[in-house]
């Protein structure tokens, strides 16, 4: 009976170790490194900088109306192309019209003034003749001769008057036949109708304000304003290729040049520094402007111009703009992960892993690096294997390899 009780408690303690050691070997199984790795192939790659930019017509113009009035006919259509110079719409020309006849009227009776005075200085030339003739005869008085060279003065003063009334009136006129040729608005530029903001039936009045009828934009040519972040804009300067994508169309690609770059970005324009305020204020405004700005991103604009002979960029779009600060082709590249940090000469440590399995470190001279991927430029040759991380493999759980512990009835 003792046996039987000393043989089932080693069995049970059997039992135990056995169950023991797999749950340690299941344990360590599963905390088991793996190594991810690349190869070092050639490809190409380039360093760029993203922004968001804006596109508009090369020429974009607003058509305003210098004369107050009714409009009375818009003659374009939204998207019409128009040349400069074709009829845009009129306003009610009624009020020009009658002061352009004022003022002709007025210049009419001040020509009239000046040809009765003209009529007078001949009749006084010939008074002074005759004058001359009796004085010389002693016929008439020298207060008679005197009279009549007052009269001719007098007469050539007022023609010189009239002359310079006329230029006057002139003047009037000119200036009433270009207000009535305001009331037919044209268009200044070739373009396209982008819209038409005032409609037939509308009042206008200029004196106010300059209403605008409709803007025309040239869409040949179009213009991207890109937004650099301030932390961008010390590695980007005019002459850099970029190319965009239009968020509808991420797979159409457009190149151009970066052309220049704005020396301030447009906050400038609310700068409190413009105010006539008094010091007090300013400093305060200053102060509320300076902590505001430290909150706001800052933003340049860039600036270059596109294509658009088809018409298929529209004003206004959002650009996505990738500004190209280096490019490589052809060349030995390496994800990012696999660099290791960086010595005090610039190069990298980059783990390889030889045909034996195992893995030395070694020193690698980097070119590009987009922070996906990276230009190795010494250091490293194709084919080789990389580290670029590392993931736990853990083996099956215990409920999934079955039962475990010594069969029943041991």
């Amino acid at each position: 009976m003792k046996r039987k009780s000393l043989f089932a408690a080693v069995a049970i303690f059997a039992g135990m170790a056995i169950g023991g050691y797999w749950l340690w070997l299941e344990f360590s199984a599963s905390q088991s490194v793996a190594l991810m790795t690349v190869a070092v192939a050639r490809g190409n790659i380039e360093e760029t900088v993203l922004a968001t930019g804006t596109l508009k017509p090369a020429r974009l113009v607003a058509v305003g109306a210098q004369a107050s009035g009714r409009i009375t006919s818009v003659k374009v259509k939204l998207g019409e192309a128009v040349k400069a110079g074709d009829l845009i719409a009129e306003i009610d020309s009624v009020t020009q019209q009658n002061d352009l006849r004022t003022a002709q009227a007025a210049l009419a009776n001040v020509k009239a003034q000046l040809v009765e005075k003209q009529a007078t200085l001949v009749l006084n030339q010939q008074s002074l003749t005759r004058q001359k003739e009796m004085v010389a005869k002693n016929a008439v008085s020298k207060a008679d001769y005197d009279s009549a060279v007052a009269d001719l003065d007098v007469t050539q003063a007022q023609i010189e008057s009239l002359q310079a009334q006329i230029r006057e009136a002139q003047v009037e006129v000119e200036t009433a036949r270009v207000d009535l040729g305001y009331t037919k608005i044209t268009a200044p530029i070739d373009g396209t109708v982008l819209s038409i903001v005032s409609q037939e039936g509308q009042t206008v009045n200029s004196s106010q304000s300059a209403p605008t009828i409709v803007i025309l934009g040239q869409l040949d040519t179009m213009i991207v304003r890109t937004e650099i972040s301030e932390a961008d804009i010390t590695k980007i300067r005019p002459g850099l290729p970029v190319y965009f994508t239009a968020l509808g169309e991420p797979g159409r690609r457009y190149d151009a040049i970066l052309e220049s770059i704005e020396p301030a970005p447009e906050s400038i324009k609310n700068d409190s520094s413009f105010s006539s305020s008094s010091s007090s204020s300013s400093s305060s405004s200053s102060s509320s402007s300076s902590s505001s700005s430290s909150s706001e991103a800052i933003y340049y604009i860039g600036v270059f111009k596109v294509p658009n002979e088809d018409s298929h960029l529209r004003t206004y779009m959002t650009a996505e703009v990738h500004i190209i600060l280096g490019q490589a082709k052809d060349v030995l590249i390496i994800p990012s992960a696999a660099l290791g940090s960086a010595d005090t000469d610039g190069r990298y440590t980059v783990r390889v892993i030889a045909q034996d399995g195992q893995i030395t470190n070694r020193k690698v001279e980097i070119g590009l690096n987009n922070k996906v991927t990276a230009e190795v430029r010494s250091g490293l040759v194709a084919g080789e294997t990389v580290v670029t991380g590392e993931t736990s493999a853990r083996a099956p759980t215990i409920s999934s390899r079955g039962p475990g512990g010594p069969p029943m009835g041991l």
